[in-house]
């Protein structure tokens, strides 16, 4: 009896560690962007002439800022399934 009670809690706990982990990625990267976008948007009003620039760079971290961002949510969920 002990030990099924152990693997059903040992299994509740991974539950739980992937779906806090999947939050704690999608909160990192729209910690992250909000960051960049900032950033972007204090650069842009300081060196108006560079703002071309400076959005492409913006788009593209953004955007590998959310492509680790959906690997690590990926990783979450199948942490909750296996």
């Amino acid at each position: 009896m002990s030990l099924l009670f152990t693997l059903v809690s040992t299994v509740a706990w991974a539950n739980a560690g992937g779906a806090i982990g999947a939050g704690l990625a999608a909160i990192g990267a729209g910690i992250g962007i909000g960051q960049i976008g900032r950033g972007a948007v204090e650069s842009i009003a300081r060196q108006p002439e560079a703002s071309n620039d400076i959005r492409a760079n913006m788009i593209l971290t953004a955007a590998f800022i959310e492509g680790v961002a959906l690997f690590a949510v990926i990783a979450g969920i199948l942490a909750m399934f296996v």
